[in-house]
C-alpha cells in the first residue's frame, strides 16, 4: 500500500518540497517556441512547479524567465512593454533584462543605488529540441545541458511536438504513460472496421495494428531499473514458442515513452512538466529517427493535440463536456466513446480527482511498472535530499534510449533481445 505520506511526497512540487527540489535540479520543458515567436512578442504568462512567472523574447532573440510581479509594486509583468531588450513595467517604467537585472528606472534619480541593489527573479532558459527549457534550482549546480532525447537530436522535419493542459497532478500521467496493460482495452474497438469510424482511427487501432495487445489482455511485467529511470517489459504470447514483448521507458523525473504501433513508424513520448500540485502540461513528441515525417505519423501526432486556438492550450474536449463522450459510439464499436487516444487518457486520468488517493488502491501484477516508478521517484527525492546535485541531471547521455517492441523466443532477455532497437548512438 502507498501511504498518505508518501503520496504528498509524489505529488508536492512547490518551492522548498522535496520533488519540487527534485525538479528544480533538472531542465525542464514548459513551453514551445511557437508561443514566443519573434523578438519583443508580447509577453506570456507561466506557472510552473507553483511558481507565477513571465516568459519573453528580447529585441536579441533572448528568452528571459522572470518572476511574474514587479518588485516595486507587485504589479503583474504580463501586461508589460517588451522593448529595445527588456520588459517594462507599465505602472512606474521600471524595466528588466533576461537576467533579471534592473536597466532603467525612470521614476527614480538617475544616479539611485536601487538599481544595482534590486532584482527580480530570473530562470535560466535555452531552447533545444524544439521545445523552451527552464531550470530553476541553484545557479551554482546548474547542469550543462537538459536530457538528451532522441527527439530533441533528430532534425526539426524529423519530430513533431505538441502541448496541452490536464487537469491532474503530474504522476497521473507519469503512471498512465507507463501503463501498457490498459491499451488494449481502454484504446480498443468492438468492431475496428465499423463505416462510421474515422479511417485514421480504424489505421491505428490497436486491433489491427498490433493484434497481441487484444488477444493477451493480462501481459506479464518485468521492470528494470536504469540509470535513467526504468525500462519496462510487458510480456504477451505471441506463439507457443515466441512472446510479443513491449519496451515501456520511464525517464527520471517525468518523461514516458511507448513504442510504435506498427514496424517502421514514429516513435511516440511524452513530458509531464508540473505546472503546480494540481494541473500539468503534457507535450507530446513525435519523431523518426531515420527520415521526416510523414503525413500519417504527423496525424497521429495530432490525434493527441486537440486544443483550444486562444493560446491556452486547453483541450477542445474536457470534463465540461464529457470529453465528447457518444454513448451511441460506445455501444457499437468502441470502448470508451471518446474520440482519440489522448483525449481517452485524459478523461479517465482527470477522473480520478487532480491528486488521486493512492493510499486506497488495490493494485495488481499488471501495476509492476506503477510500483516501480513510485519506488523510483521517491528514491530520486531522497538522493536530492542529501545531495546538492543529481547525478543523472549531469548524464544527460544517458537519456539517448527509446521504445521497441520486439517477437522474440522463449528464454530471451527482453532487453538484451531489443538492445539493437533501444539505444540511441
Amino acid at each position: 500500500m502507498f501511504s498518505k505520506e508518501d503520496n504528498e511526497i509524489l505529488c508536492r512540487v512547490g518551492p522548498g518540497t522535496p520533488m519540487g527540489k527534485t525538479f528544480r535540479s533538472m531542465w525542464m520543458p514548459f513551453m514551445l517556441p511557437e508561443e514566443l515567436p519573434a523578438p519583443d512578442c508580447p509577453p506570456v504568462r507561466v506557472r510552473l512547479l507553483g511558481e507565477d512567472l513571465v516568459a519573453f523574447r528580447d529585441s536579441e532573440g533572448r528568452i528571459g524567465l522572470l518572476d511574474r510581479y514587479c518588485p516595486h509594486r507587485r504589479v503583474d509583468l504580463f501586461f508589460g512593454r517588451n522593448e529595445e531588450c527588456g520588459l517594462r513595467c507599465v505602472y512606474h517604467g521600471w524595466k528588466f533584462d533576461v537576467t533579471g537585472k534592473i536597466v532603467d528606472m525612470p521614476a527614480e534619480p538617475e544616479n539611485t543605488q536601487m538599481k544595482e541593489d534590486t532584482r527580480i527573479k530570473s530562470y535560466p532558459v535555452i531552447e533545444w529540441g524544439g521545445v523552451i527549457w527552464a531550470y530553476m534550482g541553484d545557479q551554482a549546480t546548474m547542469p550543462a545541458k537538459p536530457p538528451e532525447m532522441e527527439w530533441g537530436l533528430v532534425p526539426a522535419e524529423a519530430r513533431f511536438i505538441t502541448k496541452r493542459l490536464q487537469r491532474t497532478n503530474y504522476a497521473q500521467g507519469v503512471e498512465g504513460g507507463i501503463d501498457s496493460s490498459h491499451v488494449g482495452i481502454l484504446h480498443s474497438h468492438l468492431d475496428p472496421e465499423h463505416p462510421e469510424l474515422p479511417f485514421r482511427q480504424r489505421q491505428i487501432s490497436p486491433n489491427l495494428a498490433i493484434p497481441y495487445l487484444a488477444s493477451d489482455t493480462a501481459p506479464r511485467f518485468f521492470i528494470r531499473p536504469t540509470n535513467y529511470g526504468m525500462a519496462i517489459g510487458a510480456r504477451r504470447n505471441a506463439s507457443d514458442e515466441e512472446y510479443y514483448w513491449r519496451v515501456t521507458q520511464y525517464l527520471a523525473p517525468f518523461y514516458t515513452m511507448i513504442a510504435p504501433l506498427r514496424e517502421g513508424r514514429a516513435f511516440m513520448g511524452h513530458a509531464w512538466t508540473p505546472i503546480d500540485d494540481h494541473n500539468c502540461w503534457v507535450f507530446t513528441m513525435t519523431w523518426n529517427s531515420d527520415r521526416p515525417l510523414d503525413a500519417d505519423e504527423l496525424d497521429h501526432g495530432a490525434v493527441h493535440s486537440e486544443v483550444t486556438d486562444d493560446g491556452t492550450y486547453r483541450p477542445l474536449l474536457s470534463s465540461e463536456n464529457d470529453y465528447g463522450l457518444d454513448r451511441v459510439r460506445q455501444k457499437l464499436y468502441s470502448s470508451t466513446g471518446i474520440e482519440g487516444i489522448g483525449m481517452q487518457d485524459t478523461a479517465i486520468q482527470e477522473s480520478m480527482g487532480a491528486i488521486v488517493d493512492r493510499s486506497v488502491e488495490n493494485l495488481g501484477s499488471g501495476d509492476a511498472a506503477i510500483a516501480g516508478f513510485r519506488r523510483s521517484i521517491l528514491k530520486l527525492a531522497k538522493e536530492r535530499e542529501s545531495s546538492a546535485r543529481l547525478e543523472i541531471a549531469d548524464n544527460p547521455q544517458w537519456f539517448r534510449v527509446r521504445s521497441t517492441a520486439a517477437i522474440l523466443p522463449h528464454g530471451t532477455d527482453f532487453l538484451e533481445g531489443t538492445a539493437a532497437y533501444t539505444k540511441v548512438d
